[in-house]
């Protein structure tokens, strides 16, 4: 069993910021990608960022120059810090990591951007 357990979610206006943390516990022998997805009501689930080990990151390019994605192996954390914040960027943010062939997901955290 693996757990995730996001935080960090919230009501901000825009421009603002807010960073989004990720903590996996359970059976995790080794943890290659993380990353975090978004959905919208209504939309589909778009991925907003991923980090693989050895830390080199993939952004999309709806947040490229506005959110970071970054890790710390040691505490099994993933974080994505999230500046200028727009009305658009309003879901649920969702954690995922990947190990020995599966993809475990978070519960999600809420993102409420106001205008």
């Amino acid at each position: 069993q693996v757990q995730l357990v996001e935080s960090g979610g919230g009501l901000v206006q825009a421009g603002g910021s807010l960073r989004l943390s990720c903590v996996a516990s359970g059976s995790i022998s080794s943890i290659r990608t993380m990353g975090w997805y978004r959905q919208a009501p209504e939309k589909r689930r778009e991925l907003v960022a991923t980090i693989t080990r050895n830390g080199t990151p993939n952004h999309a390019d709806s947040v490229k120059g506005r959110f970071t994605i970054s890790r710390d192996n040691a505490k099994n954390t993933v974080y994505l810090q999230m500046n200028s914040l727009k009305p658009e960027d309003t879901a649920v943010y969702l954690c995922t990591v990947y190990i020995s062939g599966y993809w475990y997901w978070g519960q999600g955290t809420q993102v409420t951007v106001s205008s």
